[in-house]
């Protein structure tokens, strides 16, 4: 078992319960590829792993001894009750999402769930009421923040003043599900939800363009493309996995691609392409920020620079802690010239999680529940659009 860490951005993550120093408890459900990153986040915070449960019994007892945890639970119900468990990792479909977090709330446990929070508004408006009310953490991995040359850009943006943000642009292209024979679950909207693309990786987009420019997106016209109307379905498809020609083709009622022009609250214009099916890009999310002064342009595939252009010129910004604005500093802990990638940011963010669990208040910028309903209304207001053929105003209701 990994030791309670310190380092220069993080406490130990050892607490006070119930009067005595203790490690945190986690219980995972799910036991797919991202249950593993959640697990090893975990055990880097030095959290026990209690349990997992995936499934069927049978998955779960695989999965425990695959993912490192003490014991299988037989039901997620059964995990969420168990006395042995402060936080609840879900991991699961997304159809599972609102119903298993609402009840580890209604048990008492923290929550981390994976996004999309719920499958519509009304089920994210009412658990994000929930976590509020309960006063529990409640969290959701737009882990993207916490890449710190994100957080650089942010701090440029927000705090140095290159005078008026008026552009945000990009993209989030992938391949993985590009031919016919490609298929996973999200693909069936029964349980991944109405939106694919947008709500998959559309809403991390649209979470880290707010989070790092402090706009809001108050409108948008959005068009959806489906490649393919039918895909060949095959049980147990694990995601970005490659496509094998078996299975029987089934209709598809989910995009494959959106084009996507907004405004903010602050009358920024904005534009962005998301896609599953752009051949050759694996896991593109590219974001560029052009304000009066200057424009800074990060892409997730190469973390360690920033890009910064100005009239007379442009430069890549590298990450060194040395140089850094305080927020990013927070976030980094190896020496410039030694990257940082997706699982240092995920084990960052469940840095913040677990802190918030011992101090009773969720750090400043961690993703909450409230960033999860956020998504959800995006999203919904893309659908809209994209049924109507007009302008969508976001909706608080």
């Amino acid at each position: 078992m990994t030791e309670p860490k310190t380092d220069s951005t993080t406490g130990p993550v050892t607490g006070t319960m119930g009067g005595r120093a203790s490690r945190l408890r986690a219980g995972l459900v799910g036991a797919g590829m991202i249950a593993s990153v959640h697990a090893r986040a975990a055990r880097l915070n030095g959290a026990q792993i209690t349990g997992v449960a995936a499934s069927t019994p049978e998955r779960s007892r695989q999965a425990a001894s695959r993912l490192g945890a003490d014991r299988a639970f037989d039901s997620p119900q059964q995990l969420i009750e168990s006395d042995d468990v402060d936080i609840v990792h879900i991991c699961t479909p997304n159809h599972l999402h609102a119903p298993l977090a609402s009840a580890a709330l209604q048990a008492g446990k923290h929550v981390v769930c994976e996004k999309p929070l719920a499958m519509d508004t009304a089920q994210a408006t009412a658990l994000a009421g929930q976590a509020r009310s309960a006063g529990l953490i409640a969290a959701v991995p737009f882990i993207y923040r916490y890449y710190a040359l994100v957080r650089h850009a942010r701090a440029r943006l927000q705090d140095d003043d290159p005078g008026d943000l008026r552009l945000i642009h990009g993209g989030y292209l992938q391949d993985w599900l590009l031919e016919q024979d490609d298929d996973n679950w999200r693909v069936d909207s029964t349980l991944g939800g109405a939106s694919r693309a947008f709500g998959d990786i559309g809403s991390h987009w649209c979470d880290l363009a707010q989070f790092v420019s402090g706009h809001t997106i108050v409108s948008l016209t959005a068009r959806t493309l489906r490649a393919h109307d039918q895909r060949r379905r095959e049980a147990s498809r694990t995601s970005f996995s490659r496509a094998s020609a078996v299975g029987v083709l089934t209709p598809v009622d989910t995009e494959d691609a959106v084009a996507v022009q907004f405004v903010t609250d602050r009358g920024a214009l904005g534009s962005l392409l998301v896609s599953q099916i752009s051949a050759g890009h694996k896991n593109g999310l590219r974001i560029e920020f052009d304000a009066a002064a200057e424009s800074l342009a990060f892409d997730q595939e190469r973390p360690e620079t920033l890009w910064r252009g100005q009239r007379d010129g442009s430069a890549l910004l590298a990450r060194d802690p040395a140089n850094l604005a305080g927020q990013a500093q927070r976030v980094t802990s190896l020496p410039a010239g030694h990257p940082e990638g997706y699982e240092r940011c995920f084990e960052a963010f469940i840095n913040d999680v677990y802190t918030g669990v011992r101090t009773g208040s969720a750090p400043d910028l961690m993703p909450t529940f409230d960033d999860g309903l956020a998504a959800a209304r995006l999203t919904d207001a893309v659908l809209r659009s994209a049924a109507a053929g007009q302008w969508t105003d976001i909706t608080a209701s």
